[in-house]
Parts: structure tokens; sequence; C-alpha cells
């Protein structure tokens, strides 16, 4: 019956092959079969299909769009997939695969530039292997673990000025800077012999290209917030380092447009090596700077040009430019040069090498998102009201007097006095009946998606936090009040991803969520808040929470949505005292590695 009868020496070449083919199929469909259920390789391969559909899927805009209405009614009933393993460290706007294709004209390609939602895969941000909860501050300004962040370029290049060094599982940083190799302590002792800094006069600082940010780590100590930045550059994470060391950054870039901050802000401004040229296309740096430095505030350069070789043109030029706005010589030490800006409007003279002029009356110099760079100097008599250091009460008086410039708004004191109160019952809310993890050492990064007037901050005052208060880029510009009251924070688009790393914060505040991606004054959506939620996580570190108070229609969206980005999400009623129809969600993010995402 058939060939398998047949003596073998009667079977033809032709029924060996074929009997050789189905044996050697039937064999391998088992082989396949056995790696497939029994060992990790299936697992490999399924994620890496469930990789290839979701980069297909984000290729293909209206396949996009579909997933993400899926996932807003909570009929994706999977979470969002995990994207590739080369996105650990991913900013989506400061990306140098996409920006090395701009203009370098005045560092154009080094700022913010977003790619559209469809644009960007919808997926979540992995911790790289070998990943462990940071290291709790205060020891977390010294220490952090090496696997958390592990780039090596900046120990290899600067481990000899005191910037950090890799010790065991941990990166040491003994507190040095390029200018200040012997630690950031001296340095500020040395500051203090020209400054007043430690008697509360001065309060918010800003400090560029800021390294390591090791000053602005140590002014702490003297009850002054530095906001430091840098850009995504060669050293690649610098700013990373900063935050993973528990000290307020982010990621910005001095070159076209303003710094996303209102006008006379800072009450210290700071470079050490920054290598800003400030007197470059007719001084428009040093005129952001005197835009953003309180009247009376003091500015230190240490470093190029100040009495550097070579550089006596660019160090003349500097000085020129610093006389022509009436800026106080206070002190030439070494290479670090103190001046002291005048407290009324600029003394600027008809005519300058510079070519100086006040900006016009009607330029409102609070601008500043996306708002290109002016050469023109920002009048003090725009704003209204004494704001000048040594006028303002000192910290931490300050920090409930309602300012002068809250008057801007209709009502404003009143307003102000009215929200301080709320977020000091909201806060104690927080922590005696939800029993949320803030004033504990679980939470040191804080950030406040809509901080108003930063009443929220306020009522932290007593923790060892520091919060990123953001005021959205379309609402009403009180960020001033925030810097006025001893606060940092910056303007940003909630339609855009955030200027920050991946695991930059353990606590995350957002009232009105939904009113930050809607056309002011409208119903109608700017963009998608399953995208916003994702930029959250994306921000958010493993076990992090997450804090929405918004109406109970939308806290039960988000809810929906927490499930898909791996958040466990609990809902909340409001505290007692409070008004309105609102409700809390709290959601912790799940500490999940690549092993689990077939879980």
């Amino acid at each position: 019956m058939g060939h398998l009868n047949l003596p073998a020496s009667k079977r033809s070449p032709r029924q060996w092959r074929l009997l050789d083919l189905i044996s050697a199929v039937f064999f391998g469909i088992v082989i396949v079969f056995f790696l497939l259920v029994f060992t990790p390789l299936g697992d490999s391969l399924a994620a890496s299909g469930r990789q290839a559909l979701l980069l297909s899927t984000n290729a293909d805009p209206k396949q996009r769009h579909r997933l993400v209405a899926l996932v807003e009614l909570g009929q994706h009933h999977q979470p969002i997939e995990a994207c590739p393993a080369n996105a650990v460290d991913h900013m989506p706007c400061e990306d140098p695969r996409r920006n090395s294709q701009l203009s370098r004209e005045m560092n154009f390609y080094r700022e913010r530039h977003c790619p559209l939602p469809e644009e960007t895969p919808l997926c979540l941000i992995l911790p790289p292997n070998g990943y462990k909860i940071p290291v709790r501050w205060p020891d977390s300004l010294t220490k952090i673990w090496h696997d958390n962040m592990p780039h090596n370029k900046i120990a290899d290049r600067k481990g000899h000025q005191g910037w950090m060094k890799l010790e065991g599982p941990h990166f040491i940083f003994p507190g040095g800077g390029t200018m200040f190799p012997d630690g950031a302590i001296q340095y500020i002792d040395k500051l203090g012999q020209y400054i007043p800094i430690s008697d509360g006069v001065l309060r918010t600082a800003l400090d560029m290209g800021c390294g390591v940010a090791s000053f602005g780590g140590y002014l702490l100590s003297k009850d002054i917030l530095a906001m430091s930045f840098a850009p995504r550059d060669s050293h690649k994470s610098q700013i990373q380092f900063a935050l993973e060391r528990g000290i307020p950054a982010f990621v910005a870039m001095l070159g076209t447009r303003r710094l996303p901050f209102p006008a006379f802000s800072f009450d210290l401004m700071h470079c050490s090596r920054c290598l800003i040229p400030f007197t470059a296309y007719n001084a428009t740096y040093f005129l952001e700077v005197d835009r953003l430095l309180r009247p009376g505030g003091y500015l230190v350069i240490s470093g190029p040009p100040v009495q550097w070789a070579n550089q006596d043109k660019e160090w003349a030029d500097l000085q020129a430019v610093a006389r022509a706005l009436c800026y106080e010589l206070i002190a030439v030490d070494g290479n670090t040069a103190v001046w002291k800006k005048p407290a009324g409007d600029s003394c600027l003279p008809n005519q300058n090498e510079f070519g100086l002029e006040l900006c016009d009356e009607s330029d409102d110099a609070s601008d500043a998102w996306y708002y290109t760079l002016k050469k023109c100097v920002s009048r003090t008599s725009s704003v209204k009201g004494e704001f000048a250091v040594g006028m303002i009460p000192k910290w931490p008086e300050r920090l409930t007097k309602a300012p002068a410039r809250a008057t801007l708004m209709r009502n404003g004191i009143d307003v102000f006095e009215a929200d301080t109160r709320r977020w000091a019952r909201r806060v104690a809310y927080y922590k005696n009946t939800l029993n949320l993890k803030l004033g504990t050492p679980a939470v040191r990064n804080v950030m406040d998606m809509n901080a108003f007037f930063g009443g929220f901050a306020a009522a932290l005052k007593s923790d060892a936090v520091w919060v990123m208060n953001v005021v959205p880029a379309r609402k009403s510009s009180t960020l001033s009040v925030i810097f006025d009251r001893g606060l940092i924070g910056v303007y940003h688009d909630w339609c855009e991803p955030f200027s920050t790393y991946p695991r930059s914060y353990d606590f995350i505040h957002v009232t009105g969520i939904e009113s930050l991606i809607k056309h002011p004054g409208s119903t109608k959506n700017r963009c998608n808040i399953v995208d916003l939620m994702v930029e959250m996580d994306r921000m958010l570190r493993p076990e992090g929470t997450v804090v929405v108070r918004d109406s109970p229609e939308v806290i039960e969206k988000i809810a929906r949505i927490a499930h898909a980005v791996r958040w466990t999400a609990t809902i909340h009623e409001k505290e007692a005292a409070s008004h309105g129809r609102e409700k809390v969600l709290v959601a912790t993010k799940i500490f999940w590695q690549l092993a689990s995402v077939s879980n």
C-alpha cells in the first residue's frame, strides 16, 4: 500500500526527497513549538512582534488615532506597549536625531523642537536594566545609583574637576565644578563676601549652563532656591544627573528665544563657565539676562571671558555692556566677576557702542513662550509695584505676603490669600486622610502642572521637597507671582512634551487636568488627554504618585486611562471644607521592567 511497503532499494530519489521534506517540516514545527512555549525566546519574539505592531500602528496616523480613542474610552483592554529599549532616556522635543537637521545659527537646533502627536509612538518608556528606586534626599546630593543612568562620560571627562566619579554601584558627587574644583561650598562662601547669601535677601536663582548642578544643590543650605538649566549636549545627561540628585533643573538652551520665565524673576543669576557669548549679536544674550534679573539683583560670571587668556576683547565688551545698563561692578576676584543691577529703569544712554535701546512701552517683558529674543532693554517700569531686591520681604516672609504683581489680576490680593488658605487645607487632607507620601523621604522632586499662584507648593514649605510650578502658557500669566513669593517654575503648553528626562519626578499634581488641553473659553480639545497621560508617565519615576483633581466625569475618564499606562488608581472624595464637584484621583506608577511586558 504505497511507497512505505517498497523495499528501500526500490524507492525513487524523488520519494526520498519528499519523505525527508515532510519529516523535516514536522520536526521543525515541534522544535519551534518547544522554543516558543518553554523558553524565554518565545517571550522575546512575542515582545518583538508587539513592538513591530506598535511601530506600524504609529506609522499610520489614522490607526494611531483609533488606538488613542479606544484607550480614552476604556475599550483597549491591554496596557499601552513599551517603547523600544533605546528610548530609555528619550525627550521628544530635544531629540538630537531630529534636531540635527536644523540651523546651527544661534544654536537654534539645540532648542525645543517638538514632533506632532501623530509623529510620536504611543508607548511607555521603560527604566534601564538594573534600575533601582533613587537614593533618598539628602543622601542623593552626594551619591546616586550608577545603573539608573549608566552614562560615564562626565565622570571620565570631568572627574578631575570634582564633578562626579564612579565608586562601586554609585556615582559620587564631591560638589566640585570646572571653576570651583575645591567644592561648591567654598565657592559659595567666597561669593558671600560680595553678595548677601545668608540673610534671606536672595531667594530665587538661575544657574545657566549648570553642569550637574552642584552650585544649585549647595545653595539650598542657604535657603536659596536655584533653577539650573543646560541643553542636551555632548555630555548627554547633566540635567538628568541633577534631577536624580534631587536638585531643581530642566533642559533648556539660550538660543533664539526667550527662556520660559517672566520678567524680573531671579534675585541672583549665575554662570560658571557656561560659555554663553553674552555680548554676541549686539549683546542679545546679556539683554535676556537683564530681562530675567530682578532690579537690585546680582549677576555672577565665573570663567571666560573674565580676565581670561586671549579673551581681552570679549572681557572688555562684557564690561562695556554692563556699564551701558548701569550695572555696578562689585568685584573681580580672579576669574569671577560680580555685578549688581540698578534698582530702577536702566540709565541707558542715547548712544552706546552696541546700539542698545529701551523696548517699546507696548512690549510685555513677561511674554516668554516661544517668544523670539529682542534686541532691546526691558523696562522695569512696565511692571507696577515693588518687586526689586531689598524692597520685597525677605524669605520666608515673602512666601505668604501677597506680592504687588498679584494685583494685575482683578481682586488679586483677596484671590491670593484665599488660594493660600485653600491649599494649606488641601495638603493637610492629602497627608492626614489620604496618607500620601508628601513629607516622607519617598518624595523629593514634585511638579504642579497647573500651579496658578503656587499655593500647593507654598503649603509644602515644611517638607524636604522642591516644586516645579508650571503655569500653562495659554492661561493667566501668574508665574511672576510664584517667583515673587520665592518659588520657581516655568511656562509650558501641555499639548507638547515637557523639557525633562524620563523618570524626573516622584510626585505629580494637577488640578483641572482637562483644562490643560482645551482651547481657552471653549469645550473643544487642542490635543488628546491620552497623550498627556503618557507624557506624565514618562516624567514620573517608578512607584511615583500622581494626584488629579477634577470633575467626577473627568476623574472617571482618567481612571480608565490609568489602567492603560499601568498605574493603580483610587478615587476619593474631596476634603469636607471645599466647594464644587471635584473628586480626587490618586495613582501609583507600577515599577515594571521589559521582562514583565508579557505578563
